[in-house]
């Protein structure tokens, strides 16, 4: 058989799984292991990567957990190896509902969330409602109504984009059952009959167990045990005959409620047991706690006192167990859970729910302008002044005698250390708020390594330890790098390390650990013979903001964001920060890199400054030191400068005089900054072809703002010198 032929009867085989996957799972798993098997032997890898993905999904439905573990992560080996973006979204979603269904909800979320970012990039919306739905219902165990509703609406509108009921009847189902926590009876039951209908017509099997067991529900909390009994019974029957797990338990525990509310506690406890005895099996940690809350209410009815009492401490303490910090730290990261509340919390959904949601989507969305308000004045009162002090270290370093330039030396360092913490206010904002960019150039890692090493080898010498770098990395060899990334990364390492190390020393090595046709995998471990960090403390390290030691008496300084910032980094780089420590004995931190080898593109010659000799430049700035200053640099290289105060002087000059470049401030009285170019650029004046490059002490910036826009480019205040010459070279010559 030829090799078409062969995939041809394999995807035939896979398709055919998927259609019968609704009625009868177990034959689903027969014909997708006759497809894998084919698959293998023909050494096909990326239909053994579909035979797994489909595989594990249908292991995972009817309780094969560890099967479906194995499965999705050989698939996603091979996906991810195959650069199919699509097939690893696939194996996340079924791990993440691995993860949900045992306990797992903050593994879970993080797996639906990676999911969901690829098939919105993709616009695949049939999965993009399906892992909002999964989303929705992690929200609603964990007793955040308020996101279950905001990701299950978004599911349906999703649903509604492909015309797909069955989709959209699987989450009417989820939205039902919180009308009925709000006592909104006819709103849930309109809810479920639309479900029914919609799973009927589609001859949805499983999909219809699950509408059943929710309109059992609607009929247990009108009181309408009779009919509650029948449509739990043939969701219980239909759950069964499918094999899956999960919805038989779901199943016995509303039927053992029911039969406890009609004080037959012999039926009550058969179910509650049934229930257990799977949901224990398949550690379903949200179905063990309601179970064993029943098992207290039966036996405490039935003056078991004992059992009443152990199973009152099992469901405390199942309870208690969802709500750990490590389910709260892993939410918060990726900025989705905005309050936790109480697990089964019984509150009410709010009259005109989405009158409360409009409000808080434009309350935070008021708190997020105030904070980049805040930080853009922040940013402009702090840099401008610090670009008066950085702009005369170069002018004066040459005017000053032996003794004088260790003056300047600390001076140039108080400064850069003072823009570092503006710097890590300023940038952790943006990596927070996911609006970082990664940029790749080539990058010699050896010298970039060096360069950053060689700015704390005298920070390192004035405590008394060693600063070492070991590098095993080819001098010829270069990588595609976000450099600016990289050197914040070992910034803040490199400087948490010798912050907290007061003898010994810091090591930085550098090690390749594996190669391929195209990449480089990279090793980096800062090692230091500090204090050490207590275990306890290990993960708030990596929290913004974080300080150990008390503000009172630490004697380190610092933001409290170094570590924050790299953490957010090393994920913007697909990469994770890691730490080993002893007291008394120091720390590790270490992570790796996965990079692309690359050419080096050569930096420029040598600076020639003589090339802006006798060029003519208008410097529109309203500080005085600063424009001070800037004249002083720039005449220094031969430009001719005029100087204004501000963006209407700007425009009555250049209707005087042709410039060769305009520097332009941002924020100025009279007119600021982007008002005066947009009229200098839209208006017949001898400028209007004239370059502007815009000078702003706020790097909150947006180079896609339209007022932006017609500058040529962005100088950041405090100025760097080679980035100066550079940006008038490129725009001058």
């Amino acid at each position: 058989m030829s090799k078409s032929k062969i995939e041809s009867k394999i995807n035939e085989l896979l398709a055919l799984a998927h259609e019968v996957r609704i009625n009868d799972l177990s034959k689903s798993i027969e014909l997708g292991e006759e497809a894998l098997q084919i698959s293998r032997q023909e050494n096909l890898i990326p239909l053994v990567a579909k035979c797994l993905s489909q595989l594990s999904l249908y292991c995972m439905i009817t309780g094969k957990i560890e099967k479906s573990t194995s499965y999705s992560n050989e698939a996603l080996i091979y996906y991810e190896s195959l650069g199919d973006e699509m097939g690893v979204a696939n194996v996340k979603y079924t791990i993440a509902g691995v993860y949900y269904k045992t306990n797992n909800y903050h593994l879970g979320l993080i797996y639906f969330v990676d999911a969901l970012k690829i098939f919105k990039k993709y616009d695949d919306y049939f999965n993009q409602s399906r892992a909002e739905k999964s989303i929705g219902t992690i929200y609603e165990y964990i007793g955040d109504e308020v996101n279950a509703y905001s990701f299950y609406k978004r599911a349906v509108r999703n649903a509604k984009l492909i015309n797909d009921k069955n989709l959209e009847s699987n989450v009417y189902n989820n939205l039902s059952g919180l009308l009925l926590k709000a006592k909104r009876y006819k709103f849930a039951m309109d809810l479920i009959e639309r479900s029914i209908a919609f799973k009927i017509e589609s001859n949805d099997v499983r999909g219809s167990a699950f509408a059943y067991y929710g309109k059992g529900k609607v009929y247990l909390k009108l009181n309408d045990f009779e009919n509650a009994f029948y449509y739990l019974n043939l969701a219980l029957e239909i759950h069964e005959k499918m094999g899956d797990v999960m919805g038989v338990s779901m199943v016995c525990n509303k039927m053992g409620q029911l039969y406890y509310d009609n004080d037959d506690y012999d039926n009550a406890l058969f179910y509650a047991n049934k229930g257990l005895k799977i949901a224990k099996f398949q550690n379903i940690t949200m179905i063990n706690i309601k179970l064993y809350k029943l098992f207290y209410l039966i036996n405490k009815k039935l003056n078991n006192s004992a059992l009443a009492l152990e199973y009152l401490e099992l469901f405390d303490e199942e309870k208690a167990g969802v709500l750990n910090s490590q389910t709260i730290n892993v939410i918060e990261n990726y900025d989705l859970l905005l309050k936790m509340k109480k697990l089964e919390q019984d509150a009410q959904l709010e009259k005109e729910r989405q009158e409360i949601l409009n409000k808080k989507n434009e309350d935070e969305l008021n708190a997020m302008r105030s904070r980049q308000d805040f930080l853009s004045v922040m940013s402009h009162e702090i840099r401008t002044p610090l670009n008066a002090i950085t702009t005369i270290i170069p002018l004066l370093n040459e005017q000053v005698s032996e003794e004088g330039q260790s003056l300047i030396e600390n001076l140039k360092f108080a400064s850069n250390n003072l823009i570092n913490i503006v710097n890590d206010v300023l940038n952790f904002s943006k990596l927070d708020s996911d609006k970082e960019k990664l940029l790749f150039t080539p990058v010699s890692i050896p010298k970039t390594t060096a360069s950053i090493v060689n700015i704390y080898n005298k920070v390192a010498v004035d405590k008394g330890i060693s600063l070492l770098l070991n590098i095993d990395v080819e001098l010829k060899t270069n990588y595609l790098l976000d450099e600016t990334k990289y050197t914040q990364v070992l910034n803040n390492l490199i400087s948490n390390a010798i912050k907290f190390t007061d003898r010994g020393s810091v090591k930085l090595n550098i090690s390749k650990i594996k190669s391929d046709e195209k990449f480089d995998y990279l090793l980096f471990e800062i090692i230091d013979t500090g204090e050490g960090i207590k275990r306890e403390n290990l993960k708030e390290i990596f929290v913004s903001f974080s300080q150990i030691k008390p503000v009172l008496t630490r004697k380190q300084g610092g933001t409290g964001l170094g570590l924050a910032i790299v953490k957010k980094i090393l994920e913007l780089l697909n990469s994770e920060i890691k730490v080993k420590s002893q007291i008394g004995i120091g720390s590790t931190f270490f992570f790796k890199l996965k990079l692309e080898r690359t050419d080096l593109i050569l930096p420029s010659s040598e600076q020639d400054f003589t090339k802006l000799i006798n060029k003519v430049v208008l410097l529109v700035e309203d500080t005085a030191i600063n424009a001070m200053l800037m004249k002083k640099l720039l005449q220094k290289w031969g430009v001719l400068v005029d100087h204004v105060e501000n963006g209407k002087l700007a425009v009555d000059a250049v209707k005087l005089k042709k410039y060769d470049i305009i520097l332009m401030d941002i924020h100025m009285p009279e007119m600021n900054g982007y008002e005066a170019t947009k009229i200098i650029k839209t208006t017949e004046n001898t400028n209007s072809k004239t370059p502007i490059l815009a000078l702003t002490a706020d790097t909150l910036t947006k180079a896609e703002q339209d007022n932006v826009t017609y500058f040529n480019g962005v100088l950041w205040k405090p100025f760097e010198i080679d980035k100066l010459y550079n940006a008038l070279n490129r725009e001058l010559i």
